[in-house]
């Protein structure tokens, strides 16, 4: 049995623990640096999480099993997506078991446990936050999957290792399917991800909260774990585009030297995705409730042509 797969199976789950609180700092000083601001540095994230670690639980005294049980579940989702994602090599084991469309649910079942747990405690906020995500989910995850399946149409196949390999191997990237499902899977992590201009995650304002409403009820550890896992997700979203629509530097064996230049490409990747979506922010204002739906519809719009641009082109 060849243990080098599972290896850079785990290497890529530490990779996401770790480098995740990094990737959402060296955002957070790019926006300080854009607004003419001081910022806090690249590795506040770390120093925040400590601290709510240190911190005791508060619990209300209505508080389910779901309410307790959702920071951990999240947390779990998001390292499990970890290990399904290629962000080091595409020879992975979970790679023949599980594919896109397990991603999605996995993000789905975090999505919807935090719902519940917004709603368990039974404040007014909790309850707001939990049905303005319900409505997100239901617009962006059609849209999600119908970006991906663009993609999966010329590796034959929704298997993330498979769609990465497919381009690895030559095939032309320079088509207008995927130029469609690309502009569709900006719009889509942007919404899934909870970053402006659908919703802002440094507000605590009352009136434009969505994920922060459902987790105002949260302290210490369980808080510590949803943000944690809330800067995980922002990580996978950067590394699913990258082996999507970008896998140059992912290695497609388990040799050393492929992984650590694999390791490479992916910082420098993810600096880049760090400008490009500080750029987005900066530029854009935060957007009314009641125009999201336009937002996502044209996600999936722009998906829909896609897929129907390569059967008609290709």
């Amino acid at each position: 049995m060849n243990v080098y797969p599972l290896l850079i199976e785990v290497l890529q789950v530490l990779i996401l623990l770790s480098a995740a609180p990094a990737f959402v700092g060296w955002v957070r000083v790019l926006k300080c640096w854009s607004q003419g601001r001081s910022s806090a540095g690249v590795f506040q994230p770390y120093r925040d999480l400590a601290k709510l670690f240190s911190k005791d639980v508060v619990l209300a005294e209505n508080a389910s099993w779901i309410f307790r049980f959702t920071p951990y579940l999240v947390f779990g989702a998001a390292v499990l997506a970890g290990g399904i994602i290629p962000i080091l090599s595409t020879d992975l084991p979970l790679a023949a078991t599980a594919d896109v469309i397990v991603l999605v649910a996995l993000f789905a079942i975090a999505r919807f446990f935090t719902a519940l747990a917004g709603m368990d405690i039974g404040t007014a906020f909790g309850g707001m936050g939990s049905s303005r995500e319900m409505t997100i989910a239901s617009l962006a995850e059609p849209a999600m999957l119908m970006a991906i399946f663009t993609m999966s149409l010329a590796s034959r196949s929704t298997s993330l290792s498979q769609m990465a390999q497919a381009v690895l191997s030559g095939q032309p990237v320079l088509r207008p399917s995927i130029a469609f499902a690309l502009l569709a899977f900006v719009l889509i992590a942007l919404a899934e991800t909870g970053r402006i201009p659908v919703d802002n995650p440094a507000t605590h304002l009352e009136l434009t909260m969505i994920h922060e409403a459902m987790i105002l009820e949260y302290s210490g550890r369980h808080l510590a774990l949803i943000e944690w896992a809330s800067m995980m997700k922002l990580f996978l979203f950067a590394a699913l585009g990258i082996a999507a629509f970008a896998p140059w530097g992912i290695s497609t064996t388990d040799a050393f030297l492929p992984v650590l230049a694999a390791f490479i490409f992916m910082t420098l990747k993810l600096g880049v995705a760090g400008v490009v979506l500080v750029l987005i922010e900066t530029g854009l204002a935060k957007m009314r409730l009641f125009r999201l739906t336009e937002f996502l519809g044209s996600a999936f719009l722009l998906a829909t042509l896609g897929m129907l641009s390569y059967f008609i082109l290709e």
